[in-house]
């Protein structure tokens, strides 16, 4: 009896738990890593395109063809964090293209 009543309780704290959790914001992070690229450069500037190209894949998924809701989703999260990464990136070359010199002068 007593093991019934445990059970009972378990399974009751189980469909009840859902109820009184918040659901968690998708917060999906991605590093791209450019220490290695050379900026100030077509060359680079054409890999860090490719590199950001992929992490906005990484970081808004993919949905299924048949899932018309979720390709609209996934369709403007990779349009939302592709122009807010110009930002990024146009600083990310600017900063490249300016000398990166450090002078350190002694007395």
């Amino acid at each position: 009896m007593l093991k019934s009543i445990h059970c009972a309780f378990l399974l009751t704290a189980l469909i009840a738990a859902p109820v009184f959790a918040e659901p968690a914001p998708a917060q999906n992070k991605v590093i791209v890593r450019t220490s290695d690229l050379n900026l100030s450069t077509a060359l680079g500037q054409r890999r860090l395109d490719r590199r950001l190209a992929h992490a906005v894949v990484d970081v808004c998924g993919v949905a299924s063809t048949a899932d018309l809701a979720g390709s609209n989703e996934v369709r403007c999260c990779r349009d939302d964090t592709a122009s807010r990464l110009l930002t990024d990136r146009g600083r990310l070359i600017a900063v490249a293209s300016r000398s990166t010199s450090i002078v350190i002068a002694a007395r």
